[in-house]
């Protein structure tokens, strides 16, 4: 039967309450036995577009059907096609492995579906995201009257906060403007004032040196040029560890020409100003404190689940002055005295409560869990670049900096001498400690270049690890990042067996 007075007979939209409990245990068993069996499954599995279309497009359903079989759907369909950003081996990209505290709040959050835009339709939330900011404020050095807000990643986090600096430096006519960052900065950036309508190559994107960081010399000198073209500089971005490499911009030093020059230093430190948590890495992103602004994503290093980033402002009232609209459908809603409306400070007035995952995330595991992890996957790091350097056929391309080791095959005529390991005193240093010269450009990288392609291509496919890739200076590299609180050495030990296993092969 069909039209529209048929009634439907799939699931009702409020089914009664033990059929809610009994789909909510199915769902939780579910995922419980997924996280039991991470290691039992591929890091990565691939599927083509072909292969998704045929096993998931239907026309929209008119008439539902029982809830068991949407749920077996999702997890033979979909589920297995996605990389486990959580799994031990997935060493890609910046791996997200929320903590079981952080998903329990995620639950919590969908369950009771709040809306937290304005303070008047949910104080507690609002409260709630408060607290937290407070917490990270604290653990990176800001201020308490810093604002700020949590958003839904770096790249909103980015514009957000670049939008309150092109506002407070150059008002609504950003045409005159020019911001500053190396050739390291995240994409993020450039669709951010992209976005804000800072006109094409306006984004000054300087050359890195050798440690792959900003030159506070070079952004100097291009600010000098530029006001002496009749333009206006208004911002500094410095990386608290790049994508690319995690390498450190020199912060206090960028904060010093900021100062000099009244620019806005803005800061994105996506997955690595978390690290401030540390000891050694509070002194590692010293100048970070300093920033006008600053991105943070506890989705990244802080083990939340995905959307949960955070954008800091030292003043406060920027960010308000450039996000605050109140139009007459919304005066019911104005916040009174002490009151936030998150709304007032970001592009989103319809927003979910994300400070309920890292809430709970750390009532329930401390922050102290989330500092040892930092410290562990810092440590797996720096013993990876020690691994890359004792098996002749590979070489480091870039040293462990906040977790993040570029390295590659060195092709077939690579085999020699074993080198060593470097000092105990550099193998125990910080990030960054001078061992030996990197890898110099001394064959015929075009050929090696697709060699290690072919392997991350490789290592994709077959899915037992996943690794990404990128390019320093030109060079292609394989990019490994062991921040997943479940990785351990054999497992970064594995991965480099199975990179000399593929370059050998794929060589012949």
């Amino acid at each position: 039967m069909s039209g529209a007075g048929a009634e439907s007979e799939g699931e009702p939209l409020d089914p009664d309450l033990e059929r809610m409990r009994e789909l909510g245990h199915r769902v939780v068993d579910r995922v419980v036995e997924r996280w039991a069996n991470l290691r039992d499954r591929p890091a990565n599995r691939p599927g083509s577009r072909e292969e998704m279309e045929e096993r998931l497009r239907e026309p929209v359903p008119e008439e539902g059907g029982e809830a068991e079989g949407t749920l077996e759907a999702f997890w033979e369909d979909v589920e297995p096609f996605a990389g486990a950003t959580n799994h031990a081996r997935f060493m890609a990209f910046i791996p997200s492995s929320p903590s079981f505290g952080s998903v329990l709040g995620d639950w919590l959050t969908a369950g009771c579906n709040f809306f937290q835009g304005t303070w008047i339709e949910s104080p507690g939330p609002s409260q709630v995201e408060l607290v937290v900011l407070d917490w990270i404020k604290e653990a990176v050095g800001y201020p308490e009257e810093a604002r700020g807000l949590l958003t839904s990643g770096g790249s909103a986090a980015n514009l957000m906060g670049l939008a309150a600096a092109r506002e407070h430096v150059l008002g609504t006519d950003p045409e005159r403007g020019v911001a500053y960052c190396s050739d390291q900065a995240h994409s993020a950036v450039d669709r951010a004032l992209r976005i804000l309508g800072v006109p094409e190559g306006r984004l000054r994107k300087l050359p890195s040196d050798d440690a792959y960081r900003l030159d506070p010399g070079a952004v100097e000198e291009a600010v000098r040029r530029d006001r002496e073209r009749g333009l206006e500089p208004f911002c500094v971005v410095a990386s608290a560890g790049t994508t690319n490499t995690g390498a450190v911009d020199p912060l206090e030093e960028v904060a010093e020409v900021c100062r000099r020059h009244d620019l806005w230093m803005h800061v994105d430190g996506a997955y690595g100003a978390a690290a401030a948590v540390t000891e050694r890495g509070r002194e590692r992103l010293s100048g970070m404190e300093r920033a006008d602004s600053l991105v943070l994503d506890p989705h990244k290093w802080m083990y939340v689940g995905y959307e949960t980033g955070c954008l800091l402002v030292r003043d406060g009232e920027a960010l308000y002055d450039a996000f605050h609209v109140l139009p007459d459908y919304l005066k019911d809603v104005e916040a009174e005295r002490g009151e936030v409306n998150f709304a007032d400070y970001g592009v989103q007035l319809t927003r979910e409560a994300r400070a309920i995952r890292v809430w709970t995330s750390l009532k329930i595991h401390g922050l102290d869990a989330v500092r040892r992890e930092i410290d562990r996957t810092r440590r797996l790091a720096r013993g990876a670049g020690r691994e890359v350097r004792a098996r002749p056929e590979l070489e480091l391309m870039s040293r462990a900096s906040m977790g993040v080791v570029c390295f590659r095959h060195a092709g077939p005529d690579a085999a020699g001498p074993e080198r060593g390991e470097p000092s105990a005193e550099a193998a125990d240093g910080p990030d960054d400690a001078g061992e030996e010269p990197l890898a110099a450009r001394t064959r015929d990288d075009h050929r090696i270049d697709v060699l290690n392609d072919r392997v991350v291509k490789r290592i994709q496919e077959e899915g037992t690890f996943m690794v990404s890739s990128t390019r320093l200076h030109g060079r292609y590299v394989i990019r490994l990042c062991p921040l997943n609180h479940r990785t351990t050495a054999d497992d970064v030990e594995d991965l480099l067996d199975e990179v000399v296993r593929l370059g050998r092969e794929l060589s012949r």
